[in-house]
């Protein structure tokens, strides 16, 4: 068995599975961020503060950065998979991305947890 250190998931399945279902938890934080800004016009920043400040709503970030951390890694692993040929490039590309996803899920946690 042929395995990809570069692949987040064991198998193409796991990963189609894993994008499918981290692309279903970024489009619904997406979707209440808009129906919250929509059913709170005007936005106040003690409103916003308010929501960031909640239990729950961090731990939806946690999980929402979670996702994007997967999502990307993912997808950037499939795309210049298939278009950059060059190894060494190819990998510093994919390290560049990586650390660019852990550094937006390190500021994430930073700034969520931090209200």
């Amino acid at each position: 068995m042929v395995t990809n250190a570069a692949s987040f998931g064991r198998s193409g399945v796991h990963d189609f599975i894993l994008i499918r279902a981290s692309a279903v938890v970024l489009a619904s934080y997406v979707i209440f961020l808009v129906a919250y800004i929509a059913l709170n016009a005007p936005l106040s920043f003690v409103s916003w503060q308010g929501l960031f400040a909640a239990l729950p709503m961090k731990i939806y970030t946690l999980v929402t950065l979670i996702a994007l951390l997967i999502h990307t890694w993912i997808g950037v692993w499939q795309v210049l998979t298939d278009y950059i040929k060059h190894t060494a490039l190819r990998g510093l590309l994919q390290f560049a991305f990586v650390v660019a996803a852990f550094s937006y899920l390190a500021a994430g946690l930073i700034i969520v947890w931090g209200v």
